[in-house]
């Protein structure tokens, strides 16, 4: 069987054992080859291989369901289901996505980019199946850190109770193929999900509970309690029995027949049942398998020896300022502790714990835990710096304005991946958090536009009252050195960077720099604007803004983010609230919508606030 042939997951039906096998060594040089060329999350989906091969093997998708978990590991699903040809174009613009979209392919039953959604999601088309009395199976893939997160945890809580007819797979790479995979408890399992066994079983059960009065219950008692026995002797699965979940596992994720036997068992389960499945994150490309954290998420590379194709460049990244900023903040002042939801090196915190691993807490996939777990710190004194992506701690919203805010509390919120993040896509998009942060009473938002505001505002943050949000988007420093640490910086007030008249330019963050590109288009034109980096989202100092926007007859701002509620809305309001109705203000940010994936360069070209675009439309609007 060739790879290039499977149009859909019908063509691998009739292979036997030895075939899939082959077709797995083939997935992961494909994949391999197609990340190498473009970067991706990569040791994900090549700890999945032979998984996503039995489970289409077993299953009869698009009408059996399976809902993948946060999408990492959706790779060989996608080439599994028709998207071969276009497996060249994955995270690309205009190409196929390197997450789950239902409008992709119809075997993408449910969209994922964020983690611990899988397991609601299945419940839902369980329940919509019994519903219109449907006969499908419904399958829920989680695992890759997913776990830990709380939704996960009610989810099977809601599964237990429910009694609906679902398969939950526990994709486990953060365990090593132990002993316990072999002898007893392979055996065990064989045992437990034969359907002699289960029929034995359930007749059992049915006579146990005819005999009369307390010596019926007392068998039925002993015989499940025998049972449960054996089961903990060898398995960790107890915890998911007692929530009502028949657990089957641990098993050997890379046994592709191992695999089938028991998928085609427990899909005939009554109620819901979780198979743990052990599997090896990277596994194929050894770089990967050593280094999985590295490999998770990766440029381009060279599929040899696994070094990046393009080195890095001169300028350090803009988490590694956060990072290091924080590392010598943390040596000075013994009350700050950095928290993460499982991203120590996607937001820098790994710099403060390689040096002070007692300074550093990492929570897990847990992003609202994290929030109200720095609120608490923050009740006894603690500086907690909570560094999350933009995109989730859109998760945390109640946490940030119930827990911290509500009481008052001081806690530093850091928001990498700020604004547009590129391949990702809009998952990954810090398209909102200037909008839905602006809501939250109190609240002072920073958004530095260089690596020199992002230190500087930081080292602000620690003493100012409140909570603080930082927001600041994905790439590099503007310059290889830094320069020299600002002596009374006024983390208050925006910033006049060019004066001029008529024409005032207000850039929030990082697209400040763009407003330079339109100022510069501006002058050569016969203008001579005025450009302001605007620093602080939230609150605008209102005498300074009234300064700026009484001396000037066009206002307009520009931002990464969407025009619903952004920083140009509150400029806009702030007009309103000083009565200022003789000003035309132009607005530009991201659209009322989702982002697709593309090169950022290209984005903002695509969505006219690239610098020069911006200029070409205050000029269209006031010539």
């Amino acid at each position: 069987m060739d790879l290039k042939n499977i149009k859909s997951p019908q063509d691998i039906k009739h292979c036997d054992v030895v075939e899939l096998n082959q077709l797995a060594r083939q997935i992961r040089e494909t994949i391999i080859g197609q990340v190498s060329k473009h970067g991706g999350h990569l040791a994900s989906s090549l700890g999945v291989v032979e998984l996503t091969l039995a489970l289409h093997y077993v299953f009869n998708a698009p009408a059996d369901k399976i809902v993948w978990d946060v999408g990492h590991q959706a790779y060989v699903h996608k080439l599994l289901t028709g998207r071969y040809d276009r497996f060249e174009t994955l995270r690309q613009q205009n190409g196929i996505s390197g997450f789950l979209k239902r409008h992709e392919s119809e075997y993408d039953c449910f969209g994922a980019g964020h983690a611990t959604t899988s397991i609601s999601a299945a419940l839902g088309f369980a329940v919509a199946r019994n519903h219109f009395n449907r006969k499908n199976n419904v399958v829920a893939v989680i695992g890759d850190g997913s776990m830990t997160g709380g939704m996960a945890f009610e989810a099977l809580n809601n599964a237990g109770i429910s009694k609906q007819n679902m398969t939950i797979i526990l994709n486990d790479n953060k365990m090593s193929i132990a002993p316990n995979v072999g002898g007893f408890s392979k055996y065990l399992n064989r045992v437990i999900s034969d359907p002699v066994y289960n029929k034995m079983r359930t007749d059992l059960d049915r006579l146990m509970k005819r005999l009369p009065g307390v010596l019926g219950s007392r068998f039925r008692d002993l015989f499940l309690q025998v049972e449960s026995a054996a089961k903990t002797a060898v398995k960790p699965g107890q915890f998911f029995e007692d929530m009502g979940i028949r657990y089957f596992g641990p098993i050997d994720g890379h046994d592709i027949n191992e695999l089938v036997m028991i998928l085609e068992r427990v899909k005939s389960q009554p109620g819901p049942c979780l198979v743990h499945v052990l599997t090896e994150k990277g596994r194929g490309l050894d770089a990967a398998v050593k280094n999985p954290t590295k490999y998770h998420g990766t440029g381009p590379f060279d599929p040899e020896s696994g070094l990046p194709l393009v080195p890095g460049g001169k300028c350090p990244s803009l988490t590694s300022v956060f990072g290091k900023t924080l590392l010598d903040l943390a040596k000075k002042d013994n009350r700050i502790i950095g928290i993460t939801a499982a991203m120590p090196t996607g937001c820098g915190l790994d710099i403060v714990a390689k040096e002070m691993p007692e300074r550093v807490i990492d929570v897990g996939i847990a992003e609202e835990h994290a929030v109200t777990f720095a609120a608490g710190l923050a009740c006894d004194g603690v500086v907690p710096v909570v560094a999350i992506y933009s995109s989730f701690m859109q998760r945390a919203y109640d946490q940030i304005m119930h827990d911290i805010a509500l009481q008052n509390l001081h806690v530093v919120l850091v928001l990498d991946r700020a604004g547009l993040v590129g391949a990702d896509g809009p998952t990954h998009h810090g398209a909102f958090d200037l909008s839905f942060l602006r809501t939250i009473p109190g609240i002072t938002i920073l958004a530095p536009s260089d690596e020199n505001e992002l230190r500087d505002m930081l080292t602000a943050s620690i003493d100012m009252p409140g909570v603080v949000a930082i927001r600041y988007p994905r790439g590099t420093a503007l310059a290889e050195e830094m320069a020299p640490v600002a002596e009374n910086f006024d983390v208050c007030k925006p910033k006049i960077l060019e004066q001029g008249k008529d024409i005032l330019l207000l850039g929030a963050g990082f697209m400040t720099n763009e407003l330079k590109k339109t100022a510069s288009v501006l002058r050569e034109n016969g203008y001579n604007p005025t450009l302001v980096d605007a620093r602080v989202i939230k609150p605008l100092d209102q005498e300074c803004y009234r300064n700026l926007l009484d001396s000037h007859k066009v206002i307009v701002t520009l931002e990464d983010n969407t025009l619903v509620g952004g920083y140009g809305s509150a400029v806009g309001e702030l007009l309103l609230d000083l009565g200022i109705t003789d000003k035309r203000l132009l607005r530009f940010g991201l659209p009322d919508n989702f982002v697709e994936q593309g090169e950022i360069p290209a984005l903002f070209k695509l969505l006219k606030i690239d610098g020069e675009s911006v200029a070409k439309q205050i000029l269209d609007k006031i010539q």
